[in-house]
């Protein structure tokens, strides 16, 4: 009798054991705090050999300006992207060169990095919008997601380079060379 007894109250502890336990296991926590996912990451998202990416993220009690505060967030990326890049390129064209106006041609590509940021740019697509409101505070937060092709990107910039009265011939040239450059990679990306 005592056999049985103890055959069914081990089992019995143990099932007892693994309940209190393994919830326990099952959520992680880390010092940080707990992983939140936002909309727009991951590697859909993210800029690669073919696309400028860039997300933003606004809030706001009033739902359009929180949409604004996202739209400028995402197309301030964007514009530090393009603004790396090209620095990258003109540096590397620098230190490839012995041309005595290979400083003044990269101070140029910074000014047509800036001044083609600060138009609107026509082949710039919204890749996802997400709105979510807060009841307790009222508040919209607004995601957006832009994306925009490099190829087209650098296109834009030899054509407003063009149109620029403070680049000479020879500054032109040899912006054109480094855009085609850029376009011919940026396109063989997508093949």
């Amino acid at each position: 009798m005592k056999t049985l007894r103890y055959s069914f109250a081990f089992p019995l502890m143990l099932i007892m054991a693994l309940a209190f336990a393994l919830p326990g296991c099952t959520k992680k926590t880390s010092p940080a705090g707990v992983k939140v996912k936002q909309p727009f990451s991951g590697n859909a998202y993210e800029s690669n050999n073919r696309f400028f990416r860039g997300t933003g993220q606004g809030v706001s009690v009033k739902q359009n300006i929180a949409r604004s505060k996202a739209d400028l967030d995402a197309k301030n990326q964007l514009a530090a992207q393009v603004g790396t890049n090209i620095k990258a390129v003109s540096d590397q064209y620098l230190g490839q060169t012995e041309n005595a106006n290979a400083a003044d041609v990269a101070d140029k590509f910074q000014t047509l990095v800036r001044e083609v940021m600060s138009t609107e740019l026509a082949d710039l697509r919204k890749i996802g919008e997400e709105t979510y409101f807060n009841e307790t505070t009222k508040d919209y937060t607004q995601y957006v997601a832009y994306e925009i092709k490099k190829a087209a990107m650098f296109r834009f910039m030899k054509k407003q380079a063009r149109t620029n009265a403070k680049i000479s011939e020879q500054e032109l040239k040899v912006m054109d060379e480094i855009l085609d450059q850029q376009i011919k990679l940026a396109e063989a990306e997508g093949e």
